[in-house]
């Protein structure tokens, strides 16, 4: 548990602060909720640090692994016919036939 200063300072437990990547000098910001205080840890832009060339290396990547996903797990398309009801009868429903 955490104690407030005279001067009204609080220290973030270490385990807290390396959780959530807060370090010295980071503008934390605290929120009114109800009958709590939330405080929201720094913003960080974790995608600044790559470089055009790595992010689209990662994104070539990810694309490729979707694409071998879909291969893998084909969608079969159903006509109205097959599953057994159709598009009308969504705004039908709970009406007196």
């Amino acid at each position: 548990m955490a104690k407030v200063t005279s001067k009204l300072q609080v220290t973030i437990p270490k385990v807290i602060a390396g959780e959530y990547g807060i370090e010295p000098g980071d503008e934390i910001e605290f929120q009114a909720a109800g009958d709590v205080i939330r405080v929201l840890p720094p913003r960080r832009r974790h995608g600044a640090r790559l470089s055009l060339d790595e992010r689209l290396r990662l994104f070539d990547r990810s694309t490729a692994r979707q694409e071998e996903r879909e291969k893998r797990m084909p969608r079969r398309a159903e006509s109205p016919d097959e599953r057994g009801w159709r598009r009308e009868d969504l705004y039908a429903r709970g009406e007196p036939d």
